[in-house]
């Protein structure tokens, strides 16, 4: 191994000033900007393969807007899932949000993370847990837990549950490739 550093602007990755990046990084820099209206956490990251982020960055900005779930259901699964791909970023970041934006119990955001048992008086936010936990555990989803999430969030919430652990295993396997800590900052633009 060398002497030299293997940190970058955020984590291992080194970021590129805007004023900096090729067109087709700016392109995709920009569209991720009006998308979300900032760019944020692995999408600094993603800008590295500029089609791929375009493909990807609409995923997590219909959870922010367009999705099924209420953020307090959002952020469950989602501490769900960065709890068990362990990214100190991700978990620092949403235990911050769903506390916060969710609303949601402090106790209970830790207890997600660190994978111990809670519960949820609200039965949608209740069955997304247990859903979310099944799924990543993993587990097989058994049909008395299939038939409430069906009767309480829809197939279109079963689908959005499931998307949501997903889109979070891609931000969770960016962060942790890239070695990004809990209080990564980045450049500023």
């Amino acid at each position: 191994m060398s002497d030299s550093t293997d940190f970058g602007t955020f984590g291992r990755f080194v970021e590129t000033p805007v004023d900096e990046m090729p067109s087709e990084m700016r392109e995709a820099y920009e569209f991720t900007r009006e998308l979300r209206g900032l760019v944020p956490g692995p999408h600094k990251i993603w800008l590295a393969n500029p089609t791929l982020s375009r493909t990807i960055v609409p995923t997590g900005a219909y959870f922010q807007r367009e999705s099924t779930l209420t953020k307090a259901e959002v952020e469950i699964a989602t501490n769900v899932v960065n709890g068990r791909w362990r990214s100190p970023y991700a978990n620092y970041e949403h235990e911050i949000i769903g506390e916060r934006d969710g609303n949601l119990n402090p106790q209970r955001v830790q207890a997600l993370i660190a994978g111990l048992p809670t519960s949820f008086d609200d039965p949608r936010e209740q069955v997304v847990y247990e859903l979310a936990s099944a799924l990543v555990a993993p587990r097989i989803v058994p049909l008395g837990l299939y038939r409430r999430a069906k009767g309480l969030l829809g197939d279109a919430g079963i689908v959005d549950v499931s998307v949501l652990l997903g889109w979070f295993t891609t931000v969770c396997m960016t962060l942790n490739a890239f070695d990004v800590p809990a209080d990564a900052e980045g450049l500023d633009q």
